[in-house]
């Protein structure tokens, strides 16, 4: 049997993508997103959620690129002189890597995302994490035992495939390889504490957006289980990109999951849009 999870990411960071994921629900075959605790529209994306019930909503825990919900005085070694997030996940790692980040306050404020969500009074489907922080040694247990405690059963493994996008730079072929290798050791402390994943990841993960031909060649060679798309839709790519700081196809990625010809092809294939509700933990 062969299983579609259309997730997007960034669910809550701002109303234009959550119109996205609500058009894409509606009109295509996205069926999952991942919500930001301190996104700006926040309130609006459980607003979405709730008027929608066949959307399956994890948490995309955010320790980079964001805002966070804990007061800056509570986190200092996580956030930058105006309390922001660090601007990027490079920025992140160097001082996680240099021990100047603590895992303590990594914990607090990953607790906090979590509450300000059940507060909400939303059932989580599964977690993930913004630019796929969760995979990383020392940040993939806390992220486990905070979500078993939750009662979330499912994570996101980004095992990149090295040939998804474009390969013209060694940077590229070394942040998939990287993460893939990333992927398969935050998998393997996963299935030990029995979290159910999808057998498969997919979605171009160096800033590129999958587009309609990406997806109906996916859908060609789907193998057998569940299949995870990553995605960033939006609806106007003037606006996100200004307010993202990121040169990405918002657009292109919703018209593309609300294709009729991807639509058609999903049929045709018996190929189920589902969300990570539906999956079972591994035997």
């Amino acid at each position: 049997m062969k299983n579609l999870i259309v997730n997007s990411d960034d669910f809550g960071r701002h109303e234009l993508i959550n119109r996205a994921v609500e058009k894409a629900l509606k009109e295509g075959c996205l069926r999952s997103a991942t919500i930001m605790a301190g996104g700006i529209a926040f309130d609006d994306a459980v607003d979405v959620a709730k008027k929608n019930p066949k959307l399956g909503v994890g948490i995309h825990f955010t320790l980079a690129n964001g805002f966070p919900v804990l007061p800056p005085k509570e986190i200092p070694t996580l956030v930058d002189e105006d309390g922001n997030f660090f601007e990027n996940y490079v920025v992140f790692l160097k001082k996680y890597l240099q021990g100047k980040v603590s895992t303590e306050e990594i914990r607090s404020e990953l607790a906090a995302q979590l509450e300000k969500i059940h507060r909400a009074d939303l059932k989580l489907t599964h977690f993930d994490s913004h630019q796929h922080l969760h995979h990383i040694p020392g940040i993939i247990e806390i992220c486990l035992d905070l979500a078993e405690d939750a009662k979330i059963s499912a994570m996101r493994v980004s095992e990149t495939k090295i040939f998804d996008g474009e390969l013209d730079s060694i940077g590229k072929f070394v942040g998939r390889l990287g993460l893939g290798s990333l992927a398969k050791f935050a998998a393997y402390k996963a299935h030990k504490k029995n979290f159910a994943t999808p057998e498969h990841f997919t979605g171009i993960v160096a800033g590129e957006a999958v587009d309609e031909n990406f997806l109906s060649k996916l859908l060609d060679k789907l193998e057998d289980g569940a299949t995870e798309i990553m995605l960033h839709p939006g609806t106007d790519n003037k606006i996100l990109q200004k307010y993202c700081d990121w040169e990405h196809d918002f657009e292109g990625e919703l018209a593309a999951v609300t294709s009729p010809k991807i639509l058609q092809k999903l049929e045709e294939k018996n190929i189920s849009a589902i969300n990570f509700s539906a999956l079972k933990v591994k035997e």
